[in-house]
């Protein structure tokens, strides 16, 4: 079953009660160990520049990161994100146990953040809710992280869920908030990395997961929603896509443009990146309706590699200049906020 394969070889679902709170360096440090709630952690959280230690364990909750909590670090106890897992399994259609409706796509998020400067790392972020397990509900996306703070620094972390896995999004409408990716894991199957935030992903590892239906296309990696006064929305370099299903089931991207922004220019560059042959090479974009055809979006790659790289139509992939790629680069995306230049 996916949810045992999900968190083989790791403690399942803990306790919850309290949290150990600790000073080292000057610096309020709060500890989170098995047994112990992550979210009471936060909730402790109570000025700009802390830090939460997440030990080794499984956390079934759901979390939620206030704007006040600023500049907030939550890592885990250990270098490899396996051994920390938070998880959850709420879906854009599992219904409040208040009777006030669904969760919608938003609020099916294990993991969501306001707050601006945060950076989390050396973790398992998860949303383990199955559409086999809830053949009832029509509603499918189920998301592991919801990001809308600017500054959103995410390092060695894995990202797992199905469809909608991480939702990139910003603080308003006409904000055009950073968030930074670096050496993670994102997995999932349709619009997988999705929203309207200015993201980088820089050395990360996107998978495609396998799926038993019988059309195609089985997903999409990306779907962008950038604004349109954006020049910048998603970011993929120095990365790789990989897949567990059959060879061209999947397309790189298409274009969001949701009901309640119908402005939206969605922005996509993927440069410098091996991309496996999941990806259809031949048509590796599709529409998500026909009155926004991904030809008339921000659709761009540049130096990519690998059999999912390959162009035999080239229409199909449009492509950035030598000297157009030059203004698609992570500094220029993240502009003066580098946190990649950080120890």
């Amino acid at each position: 079953m996916r949810r045992r394969a999900l968190l083989a070889g790791i403690a399942g679902a803990l306790a919850v009660t309290g949290t150990t709170p600790a000073l080292a360096s000057g610096r309020r440090v709060l500890h989170v160990r098995p047994g112990d709630s992550l979210q009471a952690a936060v909730d402790r959280v109570d000025g700009p520049g802390q830090t939460i230690v997440v030990h080794p364990g499984t956390y079934r909750e759901i979390v939620s990161v206030p704007a006040t909590a600023g500049e907030l670090t939550l890592r885990g106890a250990g270098r490899d994100p396996r051994d920390t897992v938070i998880v959850y399994d709420n879906a854009n259609g599992t219904p409040r146990p208040d009777g006030s409706g669904t969760y919608g796509t938003a609020g099916s998020a294990t993991f969501t953040s306001a707050a601006p400067g945060l950076t989390v790392r050396d973790l398992t972020l998860a949303n383990d809710w199955l559409r086999a397990d809830h053949p009832e509900i029509t509603g499918t996306q189920a998301v592991a992280a919801h990001t809308y703070g600017d500054r959103t620094h995410f390092d060695n972390v894995r990202l797992l869920a199905h469809q909608d896995t991480l939702f990139t999004e910003t603080t308003a409408l006409d904000a055009f908030d950073r968030q930074y990716f670096h050496r993670c894991y994102i997995e999932g199957d349709v619009d997988f990395v999705f929203g309207r935030a200015t993201a980088v992903f820089e050395s990360c590892h996107f998978h495609t997961l396998r799926r038993d239906v019988a059309f195609t296309p089985k997903g999409m990696v990306f779907a962008p929603s950038t604004a349109r006064a954006n020049p910048y929305g998603l970011l993929a370099v120095r990365s790789r896509i990989t897949s567990g299903a059959e060879d061209g089931a999947y397309k790189i991207a298409r274009p969001w443009v949701p009901s309640y922004e119908t402005t939206a220019w969605p922005s996509l560059v993927v440069r410098d990146t091996w991309i496996g042959p999941g990806i259809d090479a031949v048509a590796p974009y599709t529409n998500m309706r026909d009155a926004y055809p991904w030809q008339t979006m921000r659709f761009h790659e540049h130096a990519n590699s690998g059999p999912g790289a390959v162009t035999t139509v080239p229409e199909n992939r449009p492509r950035l200049t030598a000297e157009e790629a030059a203004r698609h680069t992570r500094r220029t995306y993240l502009r003066d906020w580098r946190p990649y230049e950080r120890p």
